[in-house]
């Protein structure tokens, strides 16, 4: 099994329908080759987890490199794991957008509460540190 963590910055702002769009495309192609994960959108970053057979991984980021919508692609880790950190989640998302969900940093400590791996709830948590330090 293996886990790859990455973080990209949007060439532009991130509309509702990109969003919709994203995690549909994700979610059929994710779940056609065994990947797992989760999404995690502030501001115009995103925050990505995926999980699963090492070359389903590896070629899911690599299609996801070369998307043209994102630039300032960065591997946070690339690992060989015992188990999914995400479950059956073909691409889980969270977003903290609206007053009424909560800040960013809110549901990233939520959904990060139960990890076991210290490690990749260090990874989201950050993430979600310096996007509400720069909101």
């Amino acid at each position: 099994m293996h886990q790859l963590v990455y973080i990209s910055t949007s060439r532009r702002e991130i509309s509702p329908e990109m969003l919709r769009e994203i995690l549909s495309v994700s979610r059929t192609n994710n779940e056609r080759v065994g990947v797992t994960g989760l999404l995690v959108s502030g501001g115009n970053r995103f925050l990505q987890v995926l999980e699963g057979p090492t070359e389903a991984v590896c070629n899911t980021y690599m299609r996801i490199e070369q998307d043209k919508r994102h630039f300032a692609t960065v591997v946070l880790t690339s690992r060989s794991v015992s188990a999914r950190a995400f479950g059956d989640w073909s691409m889980a998302f969270k977003q903290g957008s609206r007053a009424s969900d909560g800040t960013l940093r809110e549901i990233v400590y939520g959904i990060t509460e139960n990890l076991t791996d210290a490690g990749l709830r260090a990874d989201f948590r950050g993430f979600a540190e310096l996007h509400s330090q720069a909101a």
